[in-house]
């Protein structure tokens, strides 16, 4: 079978664009090696240690950068499982508060060891529900509440604590939380 004059056209425009082509040398230079034939670099995370050492530093300065807790919104949380029902009842404040914690004018430090001992001790004690103070962080300026973010990771780092919302207005509203404690 004859190539077609469109066939013979396309083979001699081919031809003459690799005219100048010159082939490859057989030398097995690591710089003229193919890329699949060269040895790979070793894998590493580029940016794990800098995850890392961020994290660090969030958790020691307690700074809030949560756009909620800046706000000065309503803390809400619980764990998974527990019925809208009782979160419900909790932000009414119908369970009967037992034992309460002001953490005004602390620092960050001596607020999250005090909360620590607190829990412990109401947990110790068979109590279910308590009330946290922390404020609303009027004079922490451009920082935001800073205490109730650090209450906020306390609380949900804790295993034992259930739900937690924040107060009525008659209770603190924005500047105390009500937290629910598994018996």
């Amino acid at each position: 079978m004859r190539p077609t004059p469109d066939e013979q056209e396309d083979a001699r425009l081919f031809r003459e664009a690799v005219r100048d082509v010159k082939p490859l040398s057989t030398d097995a230079s690591v710089a003229d090696r193919p890329a699949a034939e060269r040895p790979k670099p070793y894998p590493r995370a580029r940016f794990s240690r800098a995850d890392r050492h961020a994290v660090l530093l969030e958790s020691l300065t307690g700074e809030v950068d949560d756009p909620e807790l800046a706000g000065g919104d309503h803390l809400v949380y619980h764990r998974a499982g527990v019925q809208t029902q009782v979160l419900r009842k909790l932000r009414r404040g119908q369970y009967r508060v037992q034992a309460e914690i002001d953490l005004h004018g602390l620092t960050v430090l001596e607020a999250k060891q005090a909360l620590r001992l607190f829990l412990a001790n109401a947990l110790d004690r068979q109590i279910r529900c308590v009330r946290i103070i922390h404020g609303k962080g009027l004079r922490s300026g451009h920082r935001g509440p800073v205490l109730k973010g650090a209450v906020s990771a306390v609380l949900r780092k804790t295993a034992a604590v259930v739900a937690y919302v924040s107060a009525r207005q008659v209770d603190g509203g924005t500047g105390a939380v009500y937290v629910l404690l598994s018996n």
